[in-house]
This record gives structure tokens, sequence and C-alpha cells, in this order.
């Protein structure tokens, strides 16, 4: 058991997210569900909390009902190792979701992400301020990234 695992308030749709998230991230898989029972506040059988893993990272579901939601004040990274990687995923969660821009999306839960290439840390952590600039601008101009245009950017 990780020390810290982040848990998704959601109203419903627990089993159906739990489903999605895991066919999306290879070897995703399903750790535990819990049901409520006779006590509630939940109905009867439903289920009120489940586990699962993506990317070696846990994750908790809790199906608490409809007094918070998810914010974009929140997200998961999401580093690729490559264009193809950026690719897959933002489609894959973007599905019945919403684009933004800088490479966020927010997924059909409300759960947002930031797809991004793994090589864009290291972009905007150059000692050249010119470089880590221009970098910059292209995010800024973007909604998925688009790695080339980034390298390119970076090279100046």
């Amino acid at each position: 058991m990780q020390k810290i695992t982040p848990c998704l308030w959601f109203d419903g749709k627990v089993e159906e997210a739990l489903k999605f998230y895991t066919s999306i991230f290879k070897k995703g898989k399903v750790r535990s569900v819990s049901h409520y029972g006779a006590s509630g506040p939940g109905k009867k059988g439903s289920i009120l909390t489940a586990t699962f893993e993506i990317a070696g990272q846990e994750f908790m579901l809790l199906n608490g009902g409809p007094h918070y939601t998810l914010s974009p004040a929140v997200s998961f990274v999401v580093n690729c190792k490559d264009q193809k990687d950026v690719d897959y995923y933002w489609k894959k969660l973007l599905k019945g979701g919403k684009a933004d821009q800088c490479g966020w999306l927010t997924d059909r839960y409300g759960v947002s992400w930031q797809v991004v290439p793994a090589v864009l840390q290291k972009m905007i952590m150059s000692k050249h301020e010119a470089k880590r600039d221009r970098v910059m601008k292209a995010v800024l101009t973007m909604v998925k990234l688009d790695q080339k245009a980034l390298e390119k950017a970076y090279k100046g």
C-alpha cells in the first residue's frame, strides 16, 4: 500500500469510471471494491469505494453523492515518452470530455489531466531563459501539446 492515495469524489458512476481508467492505462487493475450496507447513506449494495492502480499509482474512487465536485485546481500529469504516447492518452482521456489549453483536458467524469511529453519538463527547467520563454509561448498557443513544435521552439 502506498503512503498517499488520491481519492476522487464521485456522485455515482464509480463503476463506470473504474472500467474507463483501467482500460486506458496499460496494466491498469482494480484493487478493491466496497459496497454500501443497510446503514447507507448510499443505496444498499451500490459501490461505496473502489481502489485501482494505473501506471503504478493507486487511486481511490468514492461514491459520496452530490455534496462536492471535482475541479481543475487538482489535475494528474501523464508524462508521455513521445508524441504517439501523447496522442494515445489525449484521445482516450478526452472521449466524452473537454479539451483545454496547454495540454489540459477534463475527462467525462470531471477529472482534470495534463497530457505532456516528458521532455517538456527539461525544456521549462532550462537554464537558458530565451529557450524557456520560446517553449512557454509555444505551449500557450496549443491545446494538445505537439512535441515537435515544442522542440523546434526550444532550439530556436
